[in-house]
């Protein structure tokens, strides 16, 4: 005999209101934390590698004066041939330009300078081409009446070199790139993590403190100790 439900038998309670109401609530809070952490993960993936770098190279900037750098100093000396020599006075008296490419060839076998187009300081005795570059410099002179050429070029090591990515001093248009996405990336990170910290702060007394400490001494510490 199958079972029967007596008529008395009382129906299934409702849910009780706020539950109703917090449902939406708690699924919307699910979907923007896994939102944030999602995107958080993600930025600090991105850039964890750059966040070491430009944190090591900051201190290392910060004690400059401390860290000693033993420079490296090659220079090198060559004289153009008769038909280069020809060809570099067909060049502008005065003025910036690049050198002709057959001249930045022969200059990268004879002395090993890659110029790589990049413009030189024409006048009527010489051609200037400064090559500075991240952790050292260099430069190359050419007398444009004996076709005498000079080329310097100056290292600093690794740290220098360090340093200089740090500044994105002479690094190049693909460095300076990469330092926008790097930057991005961090501002992702930063944004996503406060807006976290927002969520589990509720839980978290020293959420808020930590944060206002993380702004309050450094402000303090301009205003009271450096000079404006």
């Amino acid at each position: 005999m199958g079972l029967k439900l007596s008529p008395h038998a009382p129906s299934p309670r409702p849910w009780p209101p706020d539950f109703v109401k917090t449902a939406p609530a708690q699924q919307s809070r699910s979907f923007w934390l896994k939102q944030l952490h999602q995107w958080h993960w993600i930025s600090a993936a991105l850039s964890l590698v750059g966040m070491l770098l430009f944190a090591i190279t900051g201190f290392t900037l910060n004690h400059a004066g401390q860290i000693e750098a033993k420079p490296k100093v090659v220079d090198r000396k060559a004289v153009l041939p008769a038909d280069l020599l020809a060809l570099l006075a067909t060049g502008p008296v005065e003025g910036k330009r690049p050198l002709p490419i057959r001249i930045e060839a022969w200059l990268d076998k004879a002395v090993d300078a890659d110029i790589a187009r990049r413009p030189g300081e024409w006048s009527a005795g010489e051609v200037y081409v400064a090559l500075a570059r991240p952790g050292g410099d260099a430069w190359i002179s050419i007398d444009r009446e004996t076709g005498a050429v000079e080329h310097e070029k100056t290292t600093r090591g690794a740290i220098s070199l360090l340093n200089d990515l740090h500044k994105g001093r002479n690094a190049g248009k693909a460095w300076g790139w990469f330092i926008d996405v790097f930057a991005a990336a961090c501002v992702v990170f930063a944004v996503t993590g406060l807006i976290l910290l927002q969520f589990h702060a509720r839980t978290r007394p020293l959420t808020w403190p930590l944060v206002a400490g993380g702004l309050v001494i450094p402000l303090l510490l301009v205003i009271l100790f450096v000079h404006l």
